[in-house]
């Protein structure tokens, strides 16, 4: 994806230029324009930046720019998908012996994303082992990632989710996350609630979903959606229909977002893995920024970044010598 989205914000950022950079709205709605028949991929990455300049210029931390509340917030772990290493996420035991390490870690929730073969019978399985390991002890949540083959395993995988009690089920099955008619059925057949969303892309699709009782929750990305301009408008008319809003994914822009929201209850620490790091954690920061397995603090929360903008330090020095290609836009 991040070529797709590199070429699309290179494209859009000429729009900008020579713009004044506090019109925050005047330039999402440029770029929204813009991009109305080729997908809005490309707004997020340009819409957090004039976010931390913003921030830098009145020197406050976007969550303060947005009204922030919180400034320290509750984390779930959320796992990379299941493989076939015999020290990794290969069988439904191994998902509980991580669980039960993430409890005692601090995490006060655990979400599990399967194997993407999409094999009803071994997603019941591990559903089955954690919320019998942990269950009771910490909130439980399970993310099909559109692998299910069925609205047949979905509902067989949300029986399983019912019987250990799950927050949500997420993603369930391949309609690609989209479908009405098919997640109406799903939500008829299973006591759990869902959540869909990760795969729209802007306010108006997002608000859609919500409104036509398909989804249990609200569910925004500011790489993907359209920036924090983009989610903070899906997540207020999320919240004003009575729905609590999980923002996908980690960094600092998720954090900040999530510090404003007046409903979310977690932040997800994505991907992480016994034995591996985090992919999505590039070693790109001068501080103590981290979304490995080990950042949350005794209480199972991770801070917001207090300083300009988006609060953190970039290492240049390890960026410039890891670029491949760059492209100045003037």
């Amino acid at each position: 994806r991040a070529p797709v989205v590199m070429a699309a914000s290179i494209a859009l950022a000429h729009l900008l230029i020579g713009k004044p950079a506090l019109e925050r709205e005047r330039h999402y709605q440029t770029m929204r324009n813009a991009t109305k028949h080729v997908g809005d991929s490309g707004i997020g990455a340009l819409d957090i930046a004039l976010w931390d300049l913003a921030g830098k210029v009145s020197e406050q931390p976007i969550a303060q720019l947005l009204g922030g509340h919180r400034w320290v917030l509750p984390a779930y772990a959320s796992t990379i998908p299941g493989d076939e290493q015999p020290d990794g996420l290969s069988s439904a035991t191994a998902y509980a012996d991580f669980a039960e390490r993430c409890l005692e870690l601090g995490y006060r929730g655990y979400k599990m994303h399967g194997w993407k073969e999409g094999t009803a019978t071994r997603e019941s399985e591990m559903i089955q082992a954690v919320g019998e390991r942990v269950g009771g002890r910490m909130d439980i949540m399970y993310d099909g990632a559109c692998h299910l083959n069925t609205l047949a395993d979905a509902v067989r995988v949300g029986h399983t989710c019912d019987d250990y009690g799950l927050m949500w089920l997420e993603d369930p099955y391949n309609d690609g996350g989209l479908t009405i008619r098919g997640h109406r059925a799903l939500k008829a057949q299973i006591r759990t609630p869902i959540m869909i969303g990760e795969m729209v892309r802007n306010p108006e699709q997002h608000t859609e979903l919500v409104a036509a009782g398909v989804t249990d929750f609200g569910r925004v990305d500011p790489d993907y959606d359209g920036g924090i301009t983009g989610c903070y408008k899906a997540a207020l008319a999320t919240e004003a229909m009575g729905l609590d809003v999980e923002v996908h994914s980690c960094g600092p822009a998720m954090r900040h977002l999530m510090a404003a929201l007046g409903r979310s209850n977690y932040y997800e620490v994505n991907l992480v893995h016994p034995r591996a790091s985090n992919p999505w954690h590039l070693p790109v920061y001068a501080d103590n920024y981290s979304d490995e397995l080990d950042c949350i603090d005794d209480d199972g929360c991770v801070p917001v970044p207090q300083g300009p903008g988006l609060g953190i330090t970039y290492d240049w020095d390890f960026i410039n010598r890891h670029t491949i290609d760059s492209k100045r836009i003037e």
